[in-house]
């Protein structure tokens, strides 16, 4: 019975391998192509795909002995002998051409010889210039940093208290000078978030020019500030504000708005005891108030700031230094934000506005920097376990080896936990998976990670707590004023980010058509097919169609190459893997022999912590239990797995730790609060506020709406949304107020435009920095330009999907 099994499965064997390889049946084949079949080369000539030929030859001929054909091109495809009287006849012709090649080499050897080593040289020297060119600069930096610090001391402001009644004017000596006067000033006290159109509860704050002769009295224009109302002045939360106040001398002499008597009770501080009037003339601070209560008030200032127009081009400046290092990679990604935020604080020091170390210290955004610490102990411990492998494994069997089910696996994951937690959490949870899952797959992790932080920065901006930007809006006064609590935010940003992920999708999955541009490098599989076809491509078109017989072989080569790449589309697209592919269940056999969880006690340990600060993160949804921030949440998660695994070293688990990450996070904090002091962020703001009170008031919901989302939006992606986001909410609140517009679109739009702007740039959110710091440390580097070459794109089909829903929701429904 075995037997006759054994004989039936030859004969479906034998059967099977005719229907695949009979391109040409033996009635067609004619004596003419039989002729046009010998010519052809070995590798050709014997394939199984052409038996036909080969039967009626043998039948008519007798059998015909194989050449080898060893062509450079074509190693390692096939693999056939050579016959004698085929060498003597090879070597013969080979020994003719040869002579001929070896005197036209000889002829012609110096010219290509010295062109080559000339092109080398200028190569080199060039190398040498650019190099020298790029030290040259960077010392030069250095150098002005150096001397900028040493010539300036610390900048220390003079910090004054007072308080002004109703009628009265505040005069404090400034600076005796007959020529322009410019001074910032900032107070300190109970004032309204309002802006726009004046109340009766107002502050007003002037230079003022006095001589002997009353007649040359001069004085600037007027600052006004917003007061609370008089029933709540006293106690109320204080603010600041801050303004630079110009006095020229050739400029217009401004009345004070305040309707103050003829002769006002000035009260002048005693700092001019020493001053002689007679000589030149004396400017003061003045100060009254229209409240009817005593207003106190914190004053500092800052003689010959900086001019407005002068900060902003020094601030772009230093954001173009920090974008051409990181772009065209002249210095590692963590020493450019460090020369750019050293550079800023040398241009405050040139200013007069030297900052003080512990200034430069509260700076830094510590919640951030400690969250990130402590996910990346957490993250470091769990490695160790072995986890990450066991999930790889697991998501491998899952989608069966398929390249993009894997893909569409892991962003699916990443934007639902990003939708939950911290992204910058989520991708330091997902990117050691996906790195080791790109590596068993032999795909390039660069682009994946790409498209994984991607659906972190848009799954993050769907709830209050998944994006830090969100949690600024959230929290703002005005907009917990207007009763946008986590439901509702969740519910409006919620719908929005669904129709935001499906043309994130449909947009990476057209960028990555090319299945090779998933590929680190390509299987060697692939590789022998793709020299396979151009084999017989090479053959087919060697033929040509003046001949029946020629036409015969040639169709048949034809379809053997439509064949073989219809099976290279297959691979290529990673569905010719299956489960019951022998290939995938061999490598799965192998994967989960070799990656199994190595320590169970500490991954149920490991399981416990991360439990704790997951359940806090999701507790911290709740306002009454908001009392532990994130940042603490994942300290505390972190020193109780440091007790619980028993660690007697700490130097393996901090050597995993993203250093050179932190650092950079540290400068681009001090970056952008000196971009914040030089008037750059402002100058967005009051931009957008502007433009917005330039159209008519049937159009300004909708041109706010705009106007919101794609400024925030671009500008997220060139600096960080955090700073961002927080002068940003402010605008929005003064918008909803002066402009009597609804707060919430607004908020959205905000809300859209930091979040979703964060995939522009590399550095355009936390996360993103975050995933190529790992990624980094797996030695997987992706540059600025790749992370633009996708991230932007997709940026702005994120906007512009974003623009259609809050206007169909708002201007066309006003959902609001």
């Amino acid at each position: 019975m075995a037997g006759i099994m054994t004989k039936i499965g030859k004969m479906k064997k034998k059967k099977d391998r005719n229907s695949v390889y009979s391109l040409v049946s033996c009635s067609d084949v004619t004596p003419g192509s039989l002729e046009v079949w010998v010519e052809l080369p070995d590798a050709i000539k014997f394939d199984p795909a052409l038996a036909p030929f080969k039967q009626l030859y043998e039948q008519h001929h007798g059998k015909l002995e194989q050449r080898e054909e060893y062509n450079e091109g074509d190693r390692n495809i096939f693999n056939v002998k050579i016959s004698e009287s085929a060498i003597g006849d090879i070597d013969a012709t080979e020994r003719s051409n040869t002579n001929n090649k070896e005197e036209n080499r000889l002829a012609q050897e110096s010219g290509p010889g010295e062109t080559v080593k000339t092109r080398s040289l200028r190569k080199k020297q060039l190398d040498r210039t650019l190099r020298v060119i790029k030290l040259s600069v960077l010392v030069a930096c250095w150098v002005l940093l150096t001397v900028s610090l040493l010539l300036n001391r610390e900048n220390t402001d003079v910090v004054l208290h007072t308080a002004v009644n109703n009628g009265d004017i505040k005069e404090y000596f400034l600076k005796s000078s007959n020529n322009d006067f410019k001074v910032s000033v900032t107070l300190t006290g109970p004032f309204a978030d309002v802006s726009g159109n004046q109340t009766n509860n107002f502050l007003q704050l002037w230079l003022h020019r006095g001589s002997m002769d009353e007649n040359d009295d001069q004085d600037s224009s007027p600052w006004i500030i917003q007061l609370q109302p008089d029933d709540v002045i006293d106690f109320s939360p204080s603010a600041s504000e801050t303004k630079t106040l110009v006095l020229d001398k050739d400029a217009n002499i401004h009345t004070p708005l305040l309707n103050i008597s003829e002769s006002p009770n000035i009260d002048t501080a005693n700092n001019i005891s020493e001053i002689n009037l007679k000589n030149e003339s004396s400017i003061f601070l003045r100060i009254s108030s229209a409240s009817n209560r005593t207003v106190p008030l914190t004053v500092s200032y800052h003689l010959n700031p900086l001019s407005e127009e002068d900060g902003i081009i020094y601030a772009s400046i230093l954001l173009c230094t920090l974008y051409v290092l990181i772009i065209f990679e002249i210095v590692n990604r963590t020493i450019a934000a460090l020369l750019s935020s050293s550079l800023g604080v040398a241009v405050l020091a040139l200013s007069g506005a030297r900052p003080s170390l512990p200034e430069l210290v509260s700076w830094l955004d510590m919640e951030t920097l400690l969250l990130l610490f402590s996910m990346m102990i957490l993250v470091a411990l769990l490695a160790e376990t072995g986890l990450f492998d066991y999930l790889a494994v697991v998501a491998f069997e899952m989608t069966g080896g398929r390249t993009w089910p894997l893909i569409n696996t892991l962003c699916l994951f990443t934007a639902i936990f990003s939708t939950f937690l911290d992204n910058v959490t989520t991708v330091l949870l997902m990117t050691p998976v996906t790195i080791r899952l790109c590596e068993v797959m032999q795909l390039n992790p660069v682009p994946v990670l790409m498209s994984m932080v991607i659906f972190s920065n848009v799954g993050g901006a769907a709830t209050p707590v998944g994006d830090p930007p969100n949690v600024i809006i959230a929290s703002h006064p005005s907009v917990l004023h207007a009763n946008i609590n986590f439901t509702t935010f969740t519910l409006h940003m919620g719908l929005g980010i669904l129709l935001v992920c499906v043309q994130t999708y449909i947009q990476l999955r057209y960028m990555f058509r090319d299945m090779n541009k998933l590929r680190h490098s390509v299987p060697r599989d692939i590789v022998e097919m793709r020299q396979e076809i151009g084999v017989w491509k090479r053959a087919a078109a060697s033929l040509s169609s003046y001949s029946r017989d020629e036409d015969i072989v040639r169709r048949a080569l034809e379809k053997k190459v439509q064949r073989l790449q219809t099976t290279l589309m297959k691979r290529e697209a990673g569905n010719g893997t299956s489960r019951t592919d022998p290939l995938f269940c061999s490598t799965l056999a192998q994967m989960k022999e070799k990656y199994r969880i190595r320590d169970k006690q500490l991954l149920v340990k490991a399981t416990i912590c991360v439990t704790f600060v997951v359940a806090v993160f999701f507790l911290h949804a709740i306002p009454e239990l908001q009392g532990l921030s994130l940042g603490w949440t994942a300290l505390l998660g972190a020193i109780l797995l440091l007790l619980l695994a028993e660690r007697e070293d700490l130097e393996p688990v901090l050597a995993r730790v993203e250093w050179s990450t932190l650092l950079f996070f540290a400068a681009l904090f001090v970056l952008m609060e000196v971009l914040s002091k030089l008037g750059l962020i402002a100058w967005i703001g009051s931009l957008t506020e502007s433009l917005i009170l330039k159209v008519g008031e049937e159009s300004r919901l909708t041109v706010a709406i705009m106007l919101i989302l794609w400024v925030s939006g671009l500008a997220s992606a060139f600096v960080d949304n955090i700073p961002l986001t927080t002068m940003m909410v402010r605008v929005v609140g003064a918008l909803a107020r002066s402009l009597a517009l609804p707060l919430a679109p607004l908020a959205w739009a905000l809300s859209f435009g930091a979040c979703l702007g964060g995939n522009g740039t590399l550095i355009g959110a936390s996360a993103n920095v975050v995933c190529a710091g790992v990624a980094e440390q797996h030695g997987y580097r992706f540059t600025f330009l790749q992370f633009l070459a996708v991230g932007f794109p997709i940026m702005l089909g994120n906007l512009v999907v974003a623009s259609l829903y809050l206007l169909f929701c708002h201007s066309l429904f006003a959902w609001h």
